[in-house]
């Protein structure tokens, strides 16, 4: 846990004029330093083993550590061992000056790895309901979700503290992705909208000269004066008139279970970017054995995470045919089923309705997962037949979202990342 990052090495000239590591020879850890690490990893109990003592920031450190894995049951990492239990405890101060410590002595990403941790392997997700605990943790996409499961439960004094945490998360996450997204889809708009017969008002007169430079003739001048040249516009690019009304129907349905917390914390930040795109008519339904509507709240994705209800079953083919009402433009419709398709509905009818959808133009995208937590577990059964359907299952990471929507605005393959070991 205490890994020092890598240091960047230089060179210098010794003595004798040969080039040395200096930067090398500095970083190789002496036996002391080697045991002071081992000891930081193993945990107190290896004290006696390593012959290490820690003193100072160190056995802060340890401290912190010991608190959460130092106990009984299942270690991460070698720690623990022994019959102590960890020592958080259910004591929201103590929890609270833990959080404190871990933020001193860890880089954010290792906070929130512990964070999460602590409330897997402690059971502190009660703690969390109060707003001092919420001031005091480091906020992230994981911490969200936990905080979407506990809603219901959650008293009227830490809502508007756990609304401050969605929000820094939300803003985050907006000023991240919105630019790219905007950018990649835009672009994506134009090339589907483009038409090759425009009237003379609507030539994109750019794009025309640049597609014709191939036809490109000199014309002599007449009477000793110099010769001109011309771009005979064999293809005409342009735009329709109505450039700026709605050119794509995107429906976005979000599996809202349990195991797709940070799938749908994403899928509300990307829904939202999609909405403020006037060219782009954008739906968010969410779905457990419920089907709910909440294009109406896409102006805030906070609004649109409270209006979700992490947790229960699945019917994915009950919000496949709410989604389907709702095509009225199947040629110009991309639809998003954000599942890990573990379906508790009837599995032939989800099937027949994505096969009907593909077959009246509509563009749909299965993804497992829209998170960066790596490879999902999910329905394989379910993921072959789609697969079979034309319609692959796959999952996703914020940054590719953007080009996986541009591919279906433009209704060519989509780039699916290690296609060859996709079911």
């Amino acid at each position: 846990m205490t890994a020092h990052a890598p240091q960047h090495a230089t060179q210098d000239d010794d003595e004798t004029g040969e080039t040395v590591d200096t930067e090398t020879t500095r970083a190789r850890p002496t036996d002391g330093e080697r045991m002071r690490r081992w000891r930081m990893v193993l945990g107190a109990d290896s004290a006696e083993s390593t012959g290490c003592t820690l003193t100072g920031q160190d056995a802060a450190m340890d401290g912190a550590l010991d608190a959460l894995y130092g106990g009984g049951g299942k270690k991460p990492g070698g720690r623990g061992g022994g019959g102590r239990s960890a020592g958080l405890g259910a004591s929201a101060p103590s929890v609270a000056r833990w959080l404190g410590d871990i933020r001193t002595y860890f880089p954010s990403s290792v906070v929130q790895v512990m964070q999460r941790d602590a409330i897997d392997r402690l059971g502190l997700s009660a703690l969390l309901l109060e707003p001092e605990m919420l001031e005091a943790v480091e906020a992230d996409v994981h911490l969200v979700g936990t905080l979407l499961s506990l809603n219901k439960a959650m008293p009227e004094t830490t809502k508007e503290t756990a609304r401050a945490v969605v929000r820094k998360v939300v803003d985050d996450l907006e000023k991240r992705l919105e630019s790219r997204t905007r950018a990649t889809l835009t672009g994506a708009l134009d090339r589907s909208a483009r038409i090759s017969r425009p009237r003379h008002r609507d030539i994109d007169w750019d794009r025309t000269i640049r597609a014709n430079l191939k036809n490109y003739l000199t014309i002599p001048g007449a009477d000793g004066e110099e010769a001109t040249g011309t771009v005979v516009p064999e293809r005409l690019i342009g735009y329709g008139r109505a450039s700026q009304s709605v050119k794509k129907d995107v429906i976005l349905c979000i599996d809202q279970s349990g195991s797709m917390a940070a799938s749908v914390v994403y899928a509300s930040v990307f829904g939202a970017v999609l909405a403020s795109m006037r060219t782009l008519a954008t739906r968010l339904v969410v779905f457990d054995t419920a089907v709910v509507d909440l294009t109406d709240q896409l102006d805030d994705p906070v609004d649109v995470l409270f209006g979700t209800q992490l947790g229960g079953g699945t019917d994915i083919n009950r919000a496949l045919a709410y989604c389907q009402s709702k095509i009225t433009r199947p040629a110009e419709t991309v639809v998003v089923l954000i599942s890990d398709l573990y379906e508790g509905g009837i599995r032939d009818e989800m099937l027949k309705r994505v096969a009907a959808m593909k077959a009246s133009g509509v563009q749909f995208v299965t993804l497992l997962a829209l998170s960066d937590e790596g490879a999902p577990a999910y329905d394989h059964e379910h993921a072959a037949a789609l697969g079979a359907l034309g319609a692959p299952a796959f999952a996703c990471t914020p940054d590719l979202f953007p080009d996986i929507m541009a591919a279906a605005i433009e209704k060519r393959p989509l780039p699916i990342p290690d296609k060859e070991a996709q079911p």
